[in-house]
């Protein structure tokens, strides 16, 4: 057997376990964003829900994303997938197919952020269902199966449209039908800070994703035979690396304290915006594109929480803006070496016209709004089968630990007082 098929596919292996500890990431930061007394159910949807989208993925979601396109817009065979002789872009097919299945799961947990603090745990096994088979397949057959986007030149190499717009969309939706938690507004429209209960915790669910965005990015090379992915990973670097220091610096001239939560989102931002363009720019613009990663999220930030949309997690900033700026960055600063390696054309700041950066426009609205509005209307199915998406008033107060799970994540530190054991001390 050819050595190089086999070092292809044990970099993509070993590139999905990077990608899927991205869940342990997100556990942390979603946590430690989010109040004590929700810890231990953030923490258990996160796996369970990863459990149903593994499920889901492997029934349906594989063949909607890569089976025979109906049409450009779904795939229509390979469902159940388990044939170990396939040959997909050079991988054995199974290994292509665990690859693929980390992204959806990535994509979920995006969505979920929507959810969070306020949302009932069978709103989010209903959904994890709904979403991981007829959201998320369908943009990423438009872009990456033999979709209609796809046809067009989309430039999204490893996922700012296809795994965190179309998450963002659908934590929008969700945010938008739960309404704010209680205590996030006065009645006058002004916001109050719910803070998360451990920076600690945020930070290293930061680091996690930052790790394991070399699987993201990097693995999206498929292969090692030209080291291909050491440029990548140079650019995820770089960008992330950029986002974070703009938006601690916007945030200390604005704010006159260097906030610590901005600039851990500003990390992401920078990460999420390079995603699509990390194959198709050269480091200074990775730079630039991290830069403005890092300010638009921290003005975005401000916008959503202004507009009464509360969300915790920031998922609608992280993910949405900066997916649609990382969506767009490469129509500006695309190459033609690298565009003509990669696909698609070279971006307007390298003499290629508006002719990528349309494609790329196209792919942000009509992937924006398939993924907005179906998870929408999802949502109110799920809705009416589980009569509300939302816990009662009493439940969110308590806390979701324990009026969803029947204990606490930190059992010592939340339980009342008057159940604790006096220890004389």
């Amino acid at each position: 057997m050819d050595p190089m098929f086999l070092m292809n596919n044990l970099w993509i292996m070993i590139a999905f376990i990077l990608v899927i500890l991205m869940q342990g990431g997100f556990i942390l930061l979603e946590a430690g964003s989010t109040r004590m007394k929700n810890a231990g159910h953030i923490a258990g949807k996160t796996i369970f829900t990863l459990g149903i989208v593994s499920l889901v993925f492997w029934a349906v979601g594989y063949g909607f994303i890569y089976g025979e396109s109906a049409g450009g817009f779904i795939g229509l065979s390979d469902f159940f997938f388990g044939d170990f002789t396939t040959m997909f872009d050079g991988l054995a097919g199974s290994v292509d197919f665990i690859f693929q299945l980390a992204f959806a799961a990535i994509a979920l947990t995006v969505a979920f952020g929507g959810f969070a603090e306020r949302a009932k745990l069978s709103a989010y096994i209903v959904f994890a269902v709904l979403f991981s088979a007829f959201v998320y397949p369908v943009v990423a057959h438009w872009i990456w199966g033999s979709g209609w986007i796809g046809g067009l030149g989309k430039q999204d190499f490893a996922g700012s449209t296809v795994v965190h717009l179309t998450g963002a969309m659908a934590a929008m939706a969700a945010t938008m039908l739960l309404k704010p938690r209680i205590g996030k507004y006065n009645k006058d429209g002004s916001p109050n800070e719910l803070a998360g209960h451990n920076q600690v915790f945020t930070a290293l669910g930061v680091l996690l994703l930052w790790v394991g965005w070399f699987g993201f990015n990097a693995g999206s090379t498929l292969g090692v035979d030209d080291a291909f992915f050491g440029f990548v990973a140079l650019n995820t670097q770089l960008a992330a690396a950029a986002g974070a220091v703009a938006a601690l610096l916007i945030a200390w001239a604005s704010l006159g304290k260097a906030d610590v939560p901005t600039m851990l989102n500003g990390a992401l931002a920078g990460l999420v915006a390079i995603t699509a363009s990390c194959a198709f720019v050269d480091p200074w613009a990775a730079v630039v594109i991290g830069i403005i990663g890092g300010l638009l999220v921290y003005y975005s930030m401000k916008f959503f929480e202004k507009m009464g949309i509360d969300d915790p997690i920031f998922a609608l900033s992280v993910h949405g803006a900066a997916g649609v700026w990382g969506t767009l960055s490469t129509g500006f600063f695309a190459t033609p070496e690298l565009a003509e390696m990669n696909g698609g054309q070279a971006g307007l700041f390298y003499g290629g016209g508006f002719a990528q950066l349309g494609v790329q426009l196209i792919s942000v609205v009509a992937c924006g709004l398939f993924a907005f509005i179906a998870s929408y209307v999802l949502l109110l199915i799920t809705k009416s089968l589980i009569g509300g998406l939302r816990v009662s008033e009493e439940e969110e107060i308590m806390g979701l630990d324990i009026s969803e799970h029947g204990s606490y994540g930190y059992p010592e530190n939340v339980q009342p007082q008057s159940n604790k054991v006096n220890t004389g001390a």
